[in-house]
Formats: structure tokens, sequence, C-alpha cells
């Protein structure tokens, strides 16, 4: 049964791959591009964080600063030397990882609701920071030209980059989750003292983990910038993305690469149905997200991807085939 399924599995997989890179090619309404990208970008950051947040057990509420170093960082090289942010962002992500770094190496000493705190204050701090920088030309923000194309290549284009990218990270963190690196930030999720005196490296694994997070949130960001045309530390150091992004991995499941696709994937379907059909405001829907979150870590907390595993398990369907 499981051989059938690993077999199904890698027989649909790459047909939805081909649709989804085929899609523009059908010339559907413009707006179908844009939430394609905003549900590949989400599904980007929630994998990324996954790999500290989940992967590792230190639950960040700060991955919104990486993504506004990218952010920043591909908008000022396009204004000031003229490189397209679809080269730059990886420069974007080298300098998230490096505030990450420096910021990590303190802090992940902290665990639990302390390291969650720090993190959460680095994210406070950041647009202050950007506020105050002449470089970031806070009373206008920062104007970007448009790609030379229609609208609806432009979106075409950065619908098939951000899905690109999406991928590289999920293949990324499927790697991870089982190589040596995977199996060493699992133990310090389990329990970081026992895995301490068993001789992993838990300081390195953290430091590294972090960094590695923050270089794909950086990247990700680079490249929303670009699609926005427009940035302000009020758009892109928005402490509810950071919040957003936590609760896409959780409700997924932080154990496995799968679970924050899952997560995202529902959060933001919901979000589009709640803004665009159902006309609910932003403030409102923001408090709906707060609600749910504590729903989610007091119900589910370890997301919807062990209960739907324990639904399909064999040993469930023998249960309900004998009764």
């Amino acid at each position: 049964m499981k051989k059938v399924k690993a077999g199904n599995l890698r027989f649909i997989i790459p047909i939805i791959l081909v649709f989804l890179f085929l899609f523009p090619l059908w010339k559907s309404d413009i707006y179908y591009l844009s939430f394609g990208f905003i549900l590949f970008t989400y599904i980007a950051l929630a994998c990324s964080w996954n790999i500290i947040g989940g992967y590792a057990g230190y639950l960040s509420f700060g991955h919104v600063a990486f993504f506004g170093i990218g952010a920043y960082t591909t908008a000022l090289f396009l204004e000031h030397f003229g490189l397209s942010p679809f080269y730059t962002c990886l420069l974007g992500g080298i300098l998230a990882a490096i505030v990450a770094g420096i910021f990590g190496y303190p802090c992940l000493r902290l665990k639990g609701p302390y390291f969650a705190l720090a993190t959460l204050c680095l994210a406070l701090v950041m647009p202050v920071v950007a506020s105050h920088l002449e470089l970031t030309h806070t009373v206008v923000g920062i104007w970007m030209p448009t790609l030379p194309f229609s609208g609806f290549t432009s979106r075409a284009i950065f619908y098939e980059a951000m899905l690109a990218l999406m991928l590289v990270i999920i293949f990324a963190c499927r790697r991870i989750e089982r190589s040596k690196f995977g199996l060493g930030l699992s133990s310090i999720r389990e329990d970081e003292d026992t895995a301490q005196t068993l001789g992993v490296d838990t300081a390195r694994l953290k430091v590294a983990a972090f960094m590695l997070s923050a270089f794909f949130t950086g990247i990700v960001g680079g490249i929303y910038a670009y699609y926005r045309t427009y940035i302000a530390p009020s758009l892109v150091f928005d402490v509810f993305m950071s919040i957003i992004i936590v609760m896409m991995a959780i409700l997924g499941g932080r154990q496995s690469w799968i679970g924050p696709v899952i997560g995202a994937s529902i959060l933001t379907i919901i979000s589009e149905v709640t803004t665009a059909y159902l006309a609910i405001g932003v403030e409102f829907s923001r408090m709906i997200y707060g609600l749910l979150l504590v729903i989610i870590i007091m119900f589910l907390p370890n997301g919807l991807l062990p209960y739907i595993r324990r639904r399909h398990s064999p040993q469930r369907k023998e249960e309900l085939t004998a009764s």
C-alpha cells in the first residue's frame, strides 16, 4: 500500500508542478497570477521559518526583520546601481543571514518564551532603525520602476520567479529534514540538554539554522519588494507578517516540511476569501488571526499534519473496517 501511494505521489506531483508553471499560458485573469504569487510567497516564508521554528523548536516572531532587510537591500541596489532584484535578492539574503548570526549568537542562548520575546523585540526595533536612516528615504519610501512589459506579462514573470524560489526552499527544507543537520535540530527540539550530553554541538546548529532561515526569508523579501514597486518601513517590517508566518507553520505542523505548505495554503485562501469576497476589514481580520493563533496553540499544538496522518494510517483503516 505504501509503495502504491509513493508511486502515485511521484506521478501526481510532477503533473501539479507542470500545471503551475504553465498556468500563465492560459491567459487567465491577472488576479489569479497575483493570488498565486502571494500564495507562493507565504509558503516560502513559512517553510523558511520552519527551519528554526519547527526543526529546532525555537519560536521566532522576528522573521519580518529579515524579510525587510532583503526588501531594502534589493530596492537600494536597484535605485543606486540599477541592478535587478532578481539577482540582488541573494545579497539581501546574505545580509539578512549576517544580521541573524550577530543577533542569534547571544539570543539563542535563551529558551522558550524568552527567545520569542527577544525576536519580537528585533521585529519592533527594525522599523525604528530603518525610519532613522537617510538611506531608506523614510519620508517618501522607495519607489522602484516596473518591468518594461505589460501588466499581465509582469505578473507572470513574478509568478514564475516566486514559484521557482518556493520550490527551491521546499526542496532545501526537505533535504535538511532528512540530513544529519536536520537530525541534530530535531534532537534540540526534543531535549536540548540531552542532545548536548550526547555530543551535539547545539550552539553551532542553532546559529546555522537561524542564519539559513533568515537567508531564505531575505531572498523572498527582495523579490516581494520588486513586486510591490514601493516599500516603506511600515510595509516591509510589519510585525503582523511574523505572526501569520508562525501561524501558518504551526497550523500545518512544524515537524515536517509539508506542514508549513499545508498551513500557508489554508490561511492564504482564508485570508483571500475574507478580504476579497466577504469584504472584512484588515484590522478585523487581524483580530480573527490572533484568536485563531490562540486556538491553534491550545487545541492543535502539533498542527494538522499528525491528525491527517493518524486518519490515513493503515492501523486506523483496519479499525474502521473492523467496526
